[in-house]
């Protein structure tokens, strides 16, 4: 069998239509199919930690706006576990780590509400500095991109982090840190995308 595989052709490629966000995110685009949202309620209402919203954009090579992008993000609690069968009871009632977003058809913006997760173990053992992974799609991408969103303020923990470390350049490492404001009282890390050009994101063969 194994043979047989060496001369099968691969499987042709094709980018994601225009309606991925009907079938992926229906009620984002206006489709009442669900009573609850698959994947928008990332940590649920009885997380602890510290409760923070994610926004940005996602531009192409020219600097320019994605509008029909959709993203996935997965994440640990802020005690660094993930809502995994593996850990039945570590995690927090109604944390689900996970949640799915689409950008704003106009202005190109996408946001999500969630708790700031924290350091997580890596599977050789070391520590992981807090981090929320992305998934991103959109018309013109053959295959999802796999890219890490990491927080300004934990310096620290970055420096030390296995995956950042494989990054040999300082810039192209900033890429994948997200800036910590104030708005209104509450905490606003933002995180742009750029999918090409001098500042693309780092992405992740996963």
């Amino acid at each position: 069998m194994a043979q047989d595989l060496n001369y099968l052709k691969e499987t042709p490629s094709q980018t994601a239509g225009p309606f991925v966000h009907i079938g992926l995110a229906p009620g984002a685009a206006g489709f009442e199919i669900y009573d609850q949202e698959l994947g928008q309620d990332i940590a649920g209402p009885n997380a602890s930690g510290e409760r923070i919203r994610v926004e940005g954009l996602v531009m192409d090579g020219i600097g320019s706006p994605v509008k029909d992008v959709l993203l996935e993000a997965w994440q640990a609690n802020a005690q660094g576990i993930y809502a995994h069968p593996e850990h039945p009871g570590e995690v927090e009632d109604g944390f689900r780590g996970w949640g799915r977003v689409i950008t704003d058809f106009d202005t190109g913006e996408w946001a999500f509400d969630t708790v700031k997760p924290g350091p997580v173990m890596g599977r050789n053992g070391q520590m992981m500095a807090p981090h929320i992974n992305l998934w991103i799609v959109a018309r013109g991408i053959n295959v999802g991109l796999n890219t890490r969103l990491y927080f300004e303020d934990e310096a620290e923990a970055n420096a030390g982090d296995p995956v950042i470390n494989l990054i040999e350049w300082e810039k192209r490492r900033a890429t994948l840190i997200a800036k910590r404001s104030i708005r209104d009282g509450a905490v606003v890390y933002r995180f742009d995308i750029c999918l090409q050009g001098n500042d693309e994101t780092v992405f992740f063969d996963v």
